[in-house]
Protein backbone atom coordinates (compact mmCIF):
# COMPACT_ATOMS: atom_id res chain seq x y z
CA UNK A 1 0.00 0.00 0.00
CA UNK A 2 1.35 3.40 -0.97
CA UNK A 3 1.91 5.84 1.87
CA UNK A 4 0.58 9.39 1.66
CA UNK A 5 4.17 10.66 1.53
CA UNK A 6 5.44 8.44 -1.31
CA UNK A 7 4.23 10.79 -4.08
CA UNK A 8 6.64 13.33 -2.57
CA UNK A 9 9.59 10.96 -2.85
CA UNK A 10 9.63 9.86 0.78
CA UNK A 11 9.18 6.12 1.41
CA UNK A 12 6.74 5.28 4.23
CA UNK A 13 9.55 3.79 6.33
CA UNK A 14 11.33 7.16 6.37
CA UNK A 15 8.36 9.38 7.22
CA UNK A 16 8.77 9.34 11.02
CA UNK A 17 12.50 9.99 10.66
CA UNK A 18 11.71 12.96 8.43
CA UNK A 19 9.65 14.25 11.36
CA UNK A 20 6.71 15.66 9.45
CA UNK A 21 4.38 12.68 9.84
CA UNK A 22 4.26 10.43 12.89
CA UNK A 23 2.57 7.05 12.67
CA UNK A 24 1.60 4.63 15.41
CA UNK A 25 2.41 0.91 15.30
CA UNK A 26 -0.60 0.21 13.09
CA UNK A 27 0.29 2.90 10.55
CA UNK A 28 -2.32 5.40 11.75
CA UNK A 29 -1.36 9.05 11.62
CA UNK A 30 -0.57 10.41 15.10
CA UNK A 31 0.69 13.79 13.97
CA UNK A 32 1.21 15.80 10.81
CA UNK A 33 3.73 18.37 11.90
CA UNK A 34 2.94 20.67 13.70
CA UNK A 35 -0.58 19.30 14.26
CA UNK A 36 -1.48 16.37 16.51
CA UNK A 37 -4.23 14.00 15.33
CA UNK A 38 -5.33 13.25 18.88
CA UNK A 39 -5.94 15.59 21.83
CA UNK A 40 -2.90 17.09 23.54
CA UNK A 41 -2.59 19.69 26.27
CA UNK A 42 -1.78 22.33 23.63
CA UNK A 43 -4.98 23.63 22.05
CA UNK A 44 -4.97 26.19 19.23
CA UNK A 45 -8.19 27.98 18.28
CA UNK A 46 -7.59 29.32 14.78
CA UNK A 47 -9.47 32.59 14.13
CA UNK A 48 -12.45 31.87 11.89
CA UNK A 49 -11.40 28.23 11.71
CA UNK A 50 -11.13 25.00 13.62
CA UNK A 51 -9.73 24.20 17.03
CA UNK A 52 -6.67 21.97 16.64
CA UNK A 53 -4.04 20.35 18.85
CA UNK A 54 -0.34 20.89 18.49
CA UNK A 55 2.43 18.46 19.28
CA UNK A 56 4.12 20.88 21.73
CA UNK A 57 4.20 24.45 23.02
CA UNK A 58 6.64 25.60 20.35
CA UNK A 59 4.43 24.14 17.60
CA UNK A 60 1.39 25.91 19.09
CA UNK A 61 3.25 29.23 18.91
CA UNK A 62 4.24 28.55 15.29
CA UNK A 63 0.83 27.58 13.93
CA UNK A 64 -0.62 31.12 13.58
CA UNK A 65 2.62 32.30 11.95
CA UNK A 66 2.55 29.35 9.53
CA UNK A 67 -1.11 30.00 8.65
CA UNK A 68 -0.81 33.80 8.62
CA UNK A 69 -3.80 34.18 10.91
CA UNK A 70 -4.78 35.08 14.44
CA UNK A 71 -5.18 32.33 17.02
CA UNK A 72 -5.54 31.65 20.72
CA UNK A 73 -3.34 28.98 22.27
CA UNK A 74 -4.21 27.40 25.60
CA UNK A 75 -2.35 24.91 27.71
CA UNK A 76 -1.80 23.97 31.35
CA UNK A 77 1.19 24.31 33.64
CA UNK A 78 2.04 20.67 34.52
CA UNK A 79 3.14 21.66 38.04
CA UNK A 80 0.26 23.86 39.18
CA UNK A 81 -2.51 22.85 36.76
CA UNK A 82 -3.08 26.56 36.11
CA UNK A 83 -3.94 27.68 32.57
CA UNK A 84 -1.58 29.42 30.19
CA UNK A 85 -3.14 31.43 27.36
CA UNK A 86 -1.39 33.10 24.45
CA UNK A 87 -3.35 35.32 22.08
CA UNK A 88 -1.79 35.96 18.67
CA UNK A 89 -3.53 38.95 17.07
CA UNK A 90 -2.20 40.97 14.15
CA UNK A 91 1.30 39.55 14.62
CA UNK A 92 1.45 40.48 18.31
CA UNK A 93 1.12 38.17 21.28
CA UNK A 94 -0.40 38.60 24.71
CA UNK A 95 0.49 36.03 27.37
CA UNK A 96 -1.62 35.19 30.42
CA UNK A 97 -0.22 35.06 32.95
CA UNK A 98 2.34 37.69 32.01
CA UNK A 99 5.00 35.56 33.77
CA UNK A 100 4.48 32.50 31.53
CA UNK A 101 7.48 30.79 29.92
CA UNK A 102 8.22 27.71 27.79
CA UNK A 103 10.59 24.90 28.60
CA UNK A 104 12.51 23.66 25.55
CA UNK A 105 14.11 20.29 26.22
CA UNK A 106 14.80 16.79 25.00
CA UNK A 107 15.70 13.40 26.35
CA UNK A 108 18.88 11.68 25.18
CA UNK A 109 18.71 9.71 21.96
CA UNK A 110 17.66 10.10 18.39
CA UNK A 111 14.39 9.82 16.55
CA UNK A 112 11.49 12.01 15.54
CA UNK A 113 10.71 15.07 17.63
CA UNK A 114 7.44 13.45 18.69
CA UNK A 115 9.44 10.81 20.55
CA UNK A 116 12.50 12.78 21.68
CA UNK A 117 11.28 16.22 22.68
CA UNK A 118 7.59 17.02 22.18
CA UNK A 119 6.65 15.95 25.71
CA UNK A 120 9.30 18.33 27.05
CA UNK A 121 8.32 21.48 25.15
CA UNK A 122 5.74 22.84 27.54
CA UNK A 123 4.14 26.02 28.79
CA UNK A 124 4.59 27.04 32.44
CA UNK A 125 3.02 29.88 34.40
CA UNK A 126 6.39 30.97 35.82
CA UNK A 127 10.11 30.28 35.46
CA UNK A 128 10.00 28.80 38.99
CA UNK A 129 7.45 26.13 38.06
CA UNK A 130 9.40 25.32 34.89
CA UNK A 131 12.57 24.88 36.94
CA UNK A 132 10.71 22.81 39.54
CA UNK A 133 9.36 20.48 36.83
CA UNK A 134 12.68 20.12 35.03
CA UNK A 135 14.39 19.34 38.33
CA UNK A 136 12.12 16.29 38.60
CA UNK A 137 12.91 15.00 35.10
CA UNK A 138 15.81 12.58 34.87
CA UNK A 139 18.07 12.63 31.82
CA UNK A 140 16.47 15.77 30.42
CA UNK A 141 18.45 18.64 28.97
CA UNK A 142 17.17 21.98 27.79
CA UNK A 143 16.43 25.54 28.81
CA UNK A 144 13.64 27.79 30.00
CA UNK A 145 12.75 30.22 27.20
CA UNK A 146 11.24 33.62 27.82
CA UNK A 147 8.23 34.61 25.73
CA UNK A 148 10.21 36.35 23.00
CA UNK A 149 12.59 33.40 22.59
CA UNK A 150 9.70 30.90 22.47
CA UNK A 151 7.75 32.97 19.94
CA UNK A 152 10.82 33.36 17.72
CA UNK A 153 11.56 29.63 17.83
CA UNK A 154 7.95 28.73 16.98
CA UNK A 155 7.96 31.19 14.07
CA UNK A 156 11.35 30.01 12.82
CA UNK A 157 10.34 26.33 12.87
CA UNK A 158 6.72 26.39 11.70
CA UNK A 159 6.48 29.75 9.92
CA UNK A 160 8.08 28.65 6.63
CA UNK A 161 6.35 25.25 6.40
CA UNK A 162 3.73 26.36 3.88
CA UNK A 163 6.00 28.53 1.77
CA UNK A 164 7.29 27.22 -1.51
CA UNK A 165 11.00 27.69 -2.06
CA UNK A 166 12.00 29.75 -5.09
CA UNK A 167 13.18 27.67 -8.03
Amino acid sequence: MESAAEPFGVPAAEVPAEDFLTLDDTGRVQAAYPFAATPTEHVVQIAGGPTVWSMCAIDALGIPVMLGTDAVMTSTDPVTGDPVRVEFTGGKTTWQPATAVVYYGARPGTGPAAAVCCRYLRFFTTRATAEQWTGQQTQLSGAVLDQTEAERLGADISGPLLTTPAR
